[in-house]
């Protein structure tokens, strides 16, 4: 073999090992895996997942937070995870997007890549409570989502079983909503056939960290740490702020433990859903994140909760008013308020 083609073959060798390298750990490259490593040596971290910028802005503002100097974040898979402290408590912050898909993915990749002890997730949300206003900060202890359905054909009911019920993908245990319920005109007072029929609220499919794989269990509401709630009572004492500019709430906001929050990949902002989602589960905060947070926290068995303020009445207002554009700011500030205090708390 010629000195020309040996030192061909040995560029060739030399690019196949440094390509072999450089992805050697899958999706995650041999420069990001060192990063995670070094970072993970520094932990457990608390997480930190917020839905949207206009609610993680206030937390990166606050003279609370403190970025870390040599690595103040990591980027990876679309997601920037910011890394630094709070309240004296190690944390790594992540924006997850709109929607169940955007923050069950960003708090999988979190928990999967980092050393996270825990998880507070935190933002705004509709108010189906009408015992409650808007700037109030709530803690819910039970998260479902909402938005898994079982569409039933026209002219069955709830005495008849649903596709698939038989093979145990369906149920009717958890309920449903009747959309003849809602129509507009009524014969004799009795409910008019209506050709949506019923829709059957199903419980999710999880398979836990430590289960059999492939092994389905269902979770519907799933609660939140029992350690972190009990610390969370010592926050309904915190004073909130209530005035955007000139404007005012009617009283001054709380911090309030409640029942339930229930969320799924629609903004809610019709009364007659939002009372029906608060007589039928008893829920107060409606959004679109929460529960995909607890769903992944809850399979891979990490203590979590989640804070979230009421920014509008998810339809319960006047046709003329506009809560959410108002008052969003406020109970994003509100949030974080709360967040700092409850960090400051279990850092105590």
């Amino acid at each position: 073999m010629g000195s020309h083609l040996r030192m061909e073959l040995m560029v060739f060798l030399v690019l196949v090992f440094w390509g072999i390298s450089s992805i050697a750990y899958g999706a995650v490259s041999h420069t990001t895996m060192r990063k995670i490593d070094r970072l993970n040596k520094k932990g457990p971290y608390l997480g930190i997942v917020v839905p949207n910028f206009f609610e993680l802005n206030p937390l990166l503002q606050s003279t609370s937070f403190v970025a870390d100097q040599k690595l103040p974040y990591l980027d990876f898979s679309g997601r920037r995870f910011r890394i630094g402290r709070l309240e004296d408590e190690s944390v790594i912050i992540v924006m997850t997007g709109l929607s169940m898909l955007n923050a069950g993915i960003s708090t999988q990749l979190l928990l999967s890549l980092f050393k996270v002890k825990g998880v507070v997730h935190y933002g705004i949300a509709g108010n189906a409570d009408p015992q409650l206003q808007i700037g109030d900060v709530t803690i819910p202890q039970f998260w479902a989502h909402t938005g898994l359905w079982n569409w039933q054909r026209f002219g069955d009911g709830p005495g008849n079983e649903l596709s698939l019920e038989s093979f145990g993908d369906y149920t009717r245990k958890v309920g449903h909503i009747k959309f003849s319920d809602f129509n507009n005109e009524t014969r004799d007072g009795k409910s008019v056939p209506n050709l949506l029929n019923n829709v059957w609220y199903q419980p999710e499919e999880v398979f836990p960290v430590h289960g059999t794989p492939e092994v389905r269990q269902h979770a519907f509401w799933v609660p939140v740490n029992p350690k972190f709630f009990s610390v969370a009572k010592d926050l309904e004492d915190l004073k909130l702020g209530g005035c955007v500019n000139t404007t005012c709430l009617p009283r001054a906001p709380i911090v309030v433990r409640v029942k339930r929050g229930i969320s799924a990949s629609v903004f809610v902002d019709n009364r007659a859903y939002r009372e029906f989602l608060n007589s039928k589960f008893n829920a107060t905060s409606i959004d679109m994140e929460s529960a995909a947070v607890a769903l992944v926290c809850h399979q891979q068995k990490k203590p979590f909760i989640v804070i979230r303020a009421l920014s509008d009445l998810a339809g319960g207002g006047s046709s003329l008013s506009n809560e959410a554009n108002t008052f969003a700011s406020l109970a994003a500030q509100n949030a974080v308020d709360v967040v700092l205090r409850f960090i400051s708390l279990l850092s105590s």
